[in-house]
């Protein structure tokens, strides 16, 4: 894979600052995201805390591109690879504390886990979170939401790196949260941040837990290699009605597959590659237009480079 640097005879695992992360250059991607598909990281950076990632952020070339990629779910990596360096926070950022009616967690803590730890402590408000596969870090970046709720609906604080190493903070206003959006800058790596909900009796909350966990296994290939959620709801409308509208439902390229059972799901039945599974959603988008007239808007983030491309 070629690199975006251009003193390229160098590797890039050698031009970072000293860390006491761990680092490891030409990284596989496809055993740690959803897709199972994709390239290799150019560079694969583990900060071990917060003062790592600002060590690595303050000694990063500035031309040298930075992604971020959480649990890897939502997320399609190109099968040519991700230049420059890819960050994937671990357990020093995975903490989750309640005080009150307030949680804090980190941005490397599942949604799950926040979900699940609120309703012990009878908080109650963020049981949409337990239907959102990903971690807060990506919750922030794009506004998840689920069963009824966002984080637009619970959110006090968001902390984050910017691409300097500089500590910043954003309140709801500043973050301009929107349908499956946020304003904060795109340099921006989340850190964490402060959640509020309402006293409930956890047993109430559990109950709810139980339910949303009940409808997605119902209606989600949750055990398939998937991505999620693949387009964005246009407007009072539902993305799997149009595409299923579209005959699209069951529809395969390659080893790519729309799910039979959530028409807004791609799966990789096994032998996809990530072209495949893009192309798929192209012809998703394609066939829908066709038929409604509506374009639908990717939901799923698609990062690197096609195979052969030159970065």
């Amino acid at each position: 894979m070629a690199s975006l640097r251009p003193d390229s005879a160098v590797p890039l695992a050698e031009r970072l600052p000293p860390l006491r992360g761990r680092v490891t250059a030409n990284a596989p991607l496809s055993a740690i995201t959803w897709f199972a598909v994709g390239g290799p990281a150019e560079v694969l950076v583990r900060p071990a805390d917060e003062d790592d990632l600002a060590t690595l952020l303050a000694g990063l070339p500035p031309e040298v591109p930075v992604t971020v990629i959480g649990v890897g779910s939502n997320l399609l990596v190109r099968d040519g690879g991700v230049p420059g360096v890819v960050l994937r926070l671990g357990k020093g950022f995975a903490g989750i504390k309640t005080d009150g009616t307030e949680v804090t967690a980190g941005a490397a803590a599942l949604d799950l886990n926040v979900a699940l730890t609120a309703g012990e402590a009878g908080i109650a408000g963020l049981e949409f979170l337990s239907g959102v596969p990903g971690t807060i870090g990506g919750a922030l970046r794009m506004n998840a939401g689920a069963y009824g709720g966002d984080m637009a609906q619970v959110l006090v604080e968001a902390r984050a790196l910017d691409r300097q190493g500089n500590r910043q903070t954003a309140t709801l206003t500043e973050m301009g949260l929107t349908y499956r959006h946020s304003e904060a800058p795109a340099d921006w790596i989340f850190t964490g941040a402060t959640l509020h909900g309402t006293e409930a009796d956890p047993k109430s909350i559990g109950a709810r837990l139980a339910e949303i966990r009940a409808n997605r296994e119902a209606a989600q290939p949750i055990r398939a290699k998937t991505g999620g959620s693949t387009f964005k709801n246009p407007p009072g409308q539902k993305a799997w009605e149009l595409i299923d509208k579209a005959g699209c439902r069951g529809l395969m390229l390659g080893g790519a597959q729309v799910s039979e059972k959530h028409t807004n799901f791609l799966i990789n039945t096994g032998t996809a590659t990530a072209a495949e599974i893009e192309a798929l959603g192209e012809e998703v988008r394609r066939r829908v237009l066709e038929t409604s007239g509506v374009t639908l808007e990717w939901e799923i983030k698609r990062i690197g480079v096609s195979s052969g491309e030159v970065a």
